[in-house]
């Protein structure tokens, strides 16, 4: 009988060694599959480190790129502004006479041309002011036979005083007219104050319904009286700023 329990007793001790070095071994395969796995993850997140540091740097070179392309932008509209500012100063005191027929100053010239108009519609004004005629061509640009409208003839004036007595003369007339022939006096503006001025069109029929007395000012300023007072703006941006200050308008 006791030979049978301790030869059971070994069984069991056998047994039971053969599951400890069992667990062992697979603790230590445990142990290297963690390993593994943390090598992995380390690489992983070194990878990752690596990939934010590399979109860091796009980042940075990106707002570097678009800050430059923000200063060119502010340049070339600084000098675009600039030579509209240039040109309008220097045909300040000049006035376009619009609608003219190519060759009409061929044999008289652009000058008598200019005389003649004023004898024409404001024979008064030609008594009052001795008007002083500087230089008179027409505009340099060629005809588009598409568009087969003649070229303006710019008048340049000595005096800029000139100039705006005879276009406010113009525009008090109901039309101003050539050998009978419907033409217009406007000043000479660059292409892009002509577009600035055009801008307020809308805004100044709106503030013309309220009797507010708009006026579109050299070169392309909006004013209009408003409580006793002129306000002038630059842009539409200015006026925005001050609607929302005065609801009224």
């Amino acid at each position: 009988m006791l030979t049978y329990i301790r030869r059971r007793l070994d069984e069991h001790s056998e047994l039971v060694n053969k599951v400890l070095e069992n667990i062992k071994k697979n603790q230590s395969e445990v142990k290297n599959t963690i390993r593994e796995m943390r090598n992995s993850l380390e690489g992983l997140n070194s990878r990752v480190e690596d990939t934010e540091e590399h979109i860091s740097a796009l980042d940075e070179r990106l707002e570097e790129i678009t800050q430059a392309e923000q200063k060119k932008e502010k340049r070339i509209r600084y000098n675009e502004n600039s030579l509209k500012e240039l040109w309008d100063n220097i045909t300040h005191a000049n006035i376009c006479i619009i609608g003219v027929s190519e060759g009409e100053e061929r044999d008289k010239g652009a000058e008598n041309l200019f005389e003649e108009i004023i004898y024409e519609n404001f024979p008064n004004l030609r008594k009052e002011i001795d008007i002083q005629v500087q230089e008179a061509q027409r505009a340099p640009n060629k005809i588009n036979p598409k568009r087969p409208t003649p070229r303006h003839i710019i008048i340049k004036l000595s005096k800029i005083k000139d100039k705006e007595r005879i276009l406010k003369a113009a525009r008090e007339r109901p039309q101003v007219t050539y050998k009978g022939k419907p033409i217009r006096l406007s000043a000479d503006f660059s292409a892009k104050t002509v577009q600035a001025r055009r801008e307020w069109h809308d805004i100044f029929k709106v503030l013309k319904g309220k009797n507010l007395q708009p006026r579109i000012c050299y070169p392309s300023r909006l004013s209009f009286r408003m409580e006793g007072e002129i306000k002038s703006f630059s842009d539409k941006q200015k006026l925005k700023e001050f609607i929302t200050k005065k609801p009224v308008l």
